[in-house]
This record gives C-alpha cells, structure tokens and sequence, in this order.
C-alpha cells in the first residue's frame, strides 16, 4: 500500500470526512482488520482563509507547500488536498515536493464522464465556483458548467465559511441550499457537483431533484484506487 499525505484542516469537519472515506475504503477492498496508510498536516484554519480573503495567494501557497515538504519527510509517496478551494495553488506543492498531487477535479470528471454528465452545476467558494483551476478541468473533458447568479455565489461561500467550514449545519442555509438546487433544475443541469468538501454536511446528496456528487468520497475512492494500485497490480501479475 502507498502511504498518503493529506493537506488538511481545510477544514477539520471536511478532513474528518477524509479520514472516515479513506480507511473505510481500504478496510473494504482489503477485509480484516486493514486502514489506511496515512500520513495528515492539519493546518490552523483562521489564517490560512485569511491570506484567501485578503488575496495572498502566495502566502497560501508557501504555507501549503511546506505543509507538503514536511508530508513528503513523513514518507508520503503522494499528496491529498482535502480542499477544492486548496488546489488553487496544486501547482506550487507538486512543482515544489516533487510528489504526485491527488486532484479533486480530475477524480470528479472522470465520474462526471463516466456517467455521460455534460452540463453541471458547480457549487463552492466564490474562488472555486468564478475561477478556472476547477473550471478548467471539467470543461477540459467535454464538461459544460451553468451559470450562477452572483447573489447565490455569495450566499453559498458565505454558508461554507461562515458555518460548514466551523462545524455548523444551519437548517436554514440547508432549505437555502435545497432551493438553489431546485432552481438550478430548471436550467436544464444534469446534475449537481459539491466542489466544496464541506457542502455534504449540508446537502442530502440522496433527496434531491438532480444527482448530486459529493467531491469529498470521489476524491477520497480516487485515492484508495491509487494507494491500493500497485499492490493489485502486484497481485494479478502472481
């Protein structure tokens, strides 16, 4: 098993998800009493979205770039970025450790192609839902994205800062959340994509009018596919 470093603390609610994912996972395909082979740099939330808010995109990279150096002395063989809003600096931290970065993206389009999706709704902070490191990869892939009102933009990243990323799930911002998606229906969207890893505390991904994928158990099966690869190779070679 290849042992996995996550960048997390992105937030601490997402990255428990994370955890639970990747060991139920692993503990699935391998049976008995088999986890997953980790390695975890929590960062402190509050000035990491600060250098976001304020526009210190280097700053985040920097921090998340170290956070990955020192995941990579841990013996990580590969990095995690339990965050959609966090991979706006993938980049720097594979250009920097030298270590394949996991992208949340790539492992969401491929369920997206998979399942003959070409016209989605991402929601997510305002940087993931307006900018194109998200963007870019699913429309790469054939993958067309609906428009959002800015209004709604605003309201989604303040849901996600203001309360999921803390722990809070707010039956109000869930009936906001359930409207938005309700009306994203009616735009003739195909389904639903959380590109935040947090927005599953607040959506039922199973009681909605258009499927809804949920970023964080892709990614995090996306991973138990790569960390298990070599060893299944290993095994079907014998």
């Amino acid at each position: 098993m290849r042992k996995l470093g996550i960048i997390g603390g992105t937030s601490w609610a997402s990255t428990a998800l994370y955890y639970e994912h990747l060991n139920r996972g692993i503990s699935a395909r391998l049976g008995g009493l088999h986890s997953a082979l980790l390695c975890i740099e929590s960062l402190d939330m509050a000035p990491f979205v600060a250098m976001q808010q304020s526009g210190d995109w280097d700053g985040v990279a920097h921090v998340a770039v170290e956070a990955g150096r020192r995941l990579k002395a841990s013996g990580a063989e590969g990095l995690l970025i339990a965050s959609n809003t966090g991979h706006k600096v993938e980049g720097a931290i594979t250009a920097e450790t030298g270590l394949p970065v996991l992208h949340i993206a790539e492992a969401t389009a491929d369920r997206l192609v998979a399942d003959s999706r070409t016209r989605v709704a991402l929601l997510g902070t305002r940087f993931t839902m307006t900018e194109p490191y998200i963007r870019d990869r699913f429309e790469s892939r054939g993958i067309s994205l609906a428009s959002i009102d800015a209004s709604w933009t605003r309201e989604v990243d303040r849901i996600i800062y203001e309360e999921l990323a803390a722990g809070r799930v707010v039956r109000d911002s869930q009936r906001k959340l359930k409207t938005l998606i309700t009306e994203l229906a009616k735009q003739k969207v195909q389904a639903i994509v959380l590109g935040c890893t947090e927005l599953v505390l607040a959506v039922d991904t199973r009681a909605n009018v258009l499927p809804v994928y949920d970023t964080t158990a892709i990614h995090a099966r996306f991973a138990v596919d790569w960390m298990l690869s070599e060893e299944e190779q290993a095994r079907a070679a014998a």
